[in-house]
């Protein structure tokens, strides 16, 4: 039936998908039951990750005689320390960068819809966007508790839609799991 071998794997595997499906849609499920663990879990994987970035950057940057990239390395391993120390003032100093960032990028994006409306029409979708993007990113700073919980919210809707697709997936594959891949 099939030429594809990924189909095929997929198809043999599907119960992997079936996992996968079921872990993302609990993660999404606990995200709305308790916002509170998931944003301390979502804070402490960022500073598991600014840990090991900091620990590969000081080696590679050691190694290279990088000065830049060891200081990056140590910026990394303060702010993953100061993390398991402060999570919650991490969280919103996490917040106030997504706020700040939403602010920037939604004038960066006016000023460039301005410069290009002689060669783009409907330039006024990228100024909308922009337009959105800053008015996020006020709220955010507004209300820094309920953009945390927004963005939880936000998370855990897309990993319960993802896991109830990736379970839909499983299940159609499972179906196909008798065919083997052609080999050419």
């Amino acid at each position: 039936m099939t030429n594809f071998p990924l189909l095929a794997a997929f198809a043999s595997y599907w119960w992997v998908l079936l996992l996968r499906g079921i872990i993302a849609a609990l993660f999404g499920f606990l995200a709305f039951v308790m916002p509170g663990l998931t944003l301390v879990a979502l804070v402490l994987l960022y500073g598991a990750y600014a840990l090991v970035d900091g620990v590969t950057a000081l080696f590679v940057g050691g190694r290279a005689r990088a000065w830049w990239l060891v200081f990056a390395g140590v910026l990394g391993l303060v702010a993953g320390v100061l993390t398991f120390i402060f999570p919650a003032i991490t969280a919103f100093w996490l917040l106030i960068l997504i706020a700040s960032w939403a602010i920037v990028r939604g004038i960066f994006e006016i000023v460039a819809a301005i410069q290009l409306r002689k060669e783009l029409t409907n330039e006024w979708m990228l100024i909308l966007g922009g337009v959105l993007s800053i008015i996020f990113g006020i709220l955010l700073l507004l209300n820094p508790a309920a953009g945390a919980l927004a963005m939880v919210w936000l998370i855990g809707s897309y990993a319960l839609v993802f896991g109830m697709m990736m379970i839909v997936l499983s299940f159609r594959l499972r179906g196909l799991r008798k065919f083997k891949p052609v080999t050419v």
